[in-house]
């Protein structure tokens, strides 16, 4: 064989493998068709795994927003804020995942602060029955900046406890506001002291909507004289975030994901539901005498009830 007749044999046309009898026919049409459907499927996979920080609209975008506005982009907040949506998880388990949330929003929150050396025994090891190795000091850090933190009644309580969990020695001064839709929202109550002391105040509430309870807020800490005011929350409406932006742009926010629609009574969705109401149960409670028993059972009982 010539290498001329190697490579004859070598390249086949399409028409030759379209006219093998063992070769399954393909028309350009079923190919075309064939291609597109690839192409759906691979669209719809890559929507199905998308990042949830990722959908959002062109204006929700991390570039709209300054240096003071952090955006969670961590998964496993997305995961329990997910849990905190949905209609089915009941107020034990609610109050719970939202200490969870509370206190990694709040490990974000908390990286500027300021700290100090200080002086540390580090605790000795053994070196042989009853011998210890010799002590050792080192130079540790704590933190230096007098902390204040500052539910907003009442939801915010719902995030205290995440919060001193990280920050023990932190103040806690509550704040009660309430806001009615196309009103300036009403402040009912207040334990802030008379002097300020406080480096930085951490502002907690796990909603922002329309913002305006928040700038009231930020308003009365800053005529309470604190230096640093810090917002963290749960979920942010684009158009509150905005606000807080324009009308404070010397206050930090920490959000764990960001909601686009906020109706015109100061709803945002698909958000959380009322969150006072979801951690304490103050709606009413439908008991089911039923919900230890099989599904089945429970489907026999119903309709015998309804026979009835």
């Amino acid at each position: 064989l010539t290498w001329a007749t190697v490579l004859f044999v070598g390249i086949s046309s399409p028409t030759s493998i379209r006219s093998n009898k063992n070769t399954e026919q393909v028309s350009d049409g079923d190919s075309n068709r064939i291609f597109l459907q690839g192409q759906q499927n691979k669209s719809k996979i890559q929507t199905q795994t998308q990042h949830p920080s990722k959908i959002m609209t062109e204006d929700s975008s991390p570039a709209i927003w300054n240096d003071k506005i952090h955006v969670s982009k961590h998964p496993v907040l997305y995961h329990k804020i997910t849990i905190l949506r949905s209609a089915q998880t009941q107020s034990r388990q609610f109050r719970s995942v939202l200490k969870e949330v509370t206190y990694h929003l709040g490990y974000e929150a908390t990286a500027n602060l300021k700290t100090q050396d200080i002086a540390v025994s580090v605790a000795s090891m053994p070196v042989g029955k009853g011998i210890n190795e010799e002590q050792r000091d080192c130079t540790g850090q704590k933190i230096a900046d007098k902390v204040a933190l500052i539910p907003i009644l009442r939801s915010g309580l719902g995030m205290t406890d995440g919060m001193l969990e990280l920050l023990p020695k932190a103040s806690v001064h509550h704040i009660g506001m309430y806001h009615i839709p196309g009103a300036r929202p009403v402040q009912y109550f207040s334990r802030l002291p008379r002097k300020c002391s406080s480096d930085v105040a951490f502002i907690v509430d796990p909603v922002i909507a329309s913002a305006e309870t928040i700038l009231a807020v930020v308003a009365i800490l800053k005529k309470w004289g604190v230096p640093k005011i810090h917002v963290v929350c749960v979920l942010a409406s684009k158009q509150g975030l905005l606000k807080i932006q324009e009308s404070h742009p010397d206050v930090y926010v920490t959000v764990g994901i960001i909601d686009d629609v906020l109706t015109e009574n100061g709803v945002v969705l698909p958000g959380l539901g009322d969150v006072g109401n979801r951690l304490y149960a103050t709606e009413p409670v439908v008991d089911d005498d039923e919900s230890l028993l099989l599904p089945s059972k429970r489907k026999r009982s119903v309709d015998l009830d309804l026979e009835e």
